[in-house]
């Protein structure tokens, strides 16, 4: 499978946010993608990055929240198989739980991987013009790597929020709102512009 430095750099921002990597054999595993309906254009967008790997078109499918018995209509698509999705599988789940790796430095090169992990996890409080990028739960080191690697990449300074069990997040100030807002420009998804800052 043949994909260049910014579609990889993509591919990690999709790992790193909504996407999971499903392992489909002793070497091999796919990645799923899954929004809900209403952003099914941003879904197709992610598909078109990394052309090569998909086929068909989005699934639609219905969903029962398990706490409040609510249906939810989302979109699913799937990639083909390959041995290199395992060599990411084994990178992002080593232990079986999805994580932030050590190594994230050397996989996310471009901006356009940022842009993916913000639209996906990211979030803009416009009363005080700050961002987070939500991490879930991972560990503080693992925050930490994220902070760091944010920052050498993209000179994006950001600080390591508790969110308690929520798990860790990064807070961007107001003042790297313009920093967040050029690299999220530069990939405008309609339907996501709600995240782009202002």
């Amino acid at each position: 499978m043949k994909i260049n430095q910014e579609q990889e750099s993509a591919l990690i921002g999709m790992i790193l946010g909504d996407a999971y990597v499903q392992k489909t054999g002793s070497r091999n595993a796919r990645l799923r993608l899954e929004q809900q309906a209403a952003h099914r254009e941003y879904l197709i967008w992610k598909t078109h990055l990394l052309k090569g790997l998909f086929q068909g078109k989005p699934t639609m499918l219905k969903r029962i929240h398990p706490k409040t018995q609510k249906t939810y209509s989302y979109v699913r698509q799937q990639s083909n198989a390959s041995p290199y999705l395992g060599k990411l599988r084994a990178l992002f789940y080593s232990n079986g739980k999805k994580q932030i790796p050590e190594k994230l430095y050397q996989w996310l090169v471009s901006d356009i991987g940022f842009a993916v992990w913000f639209y996906d996890d990211g979030y803009y409080y416009v009363r005080d013009r700050s961002l987070y990028l939500y991490l879930g739960t991972v560990s503080r080191k693992e925050a930490t790597i994220a902070k760091d690697v944010l920052r050498k990449r993209f000179n994006l300074q950001s600080t390591i929020a508790d969110k308690g069990k929520k798990g860790f997040a990064l807070y961007f100030p107001a003042s790297e709102r313009n920093k967040v807002r050029d690299i999220l420009t530069k990939y405008r998804v309609p339907i996501m512009a709600y995240k782009i800052p202002d």
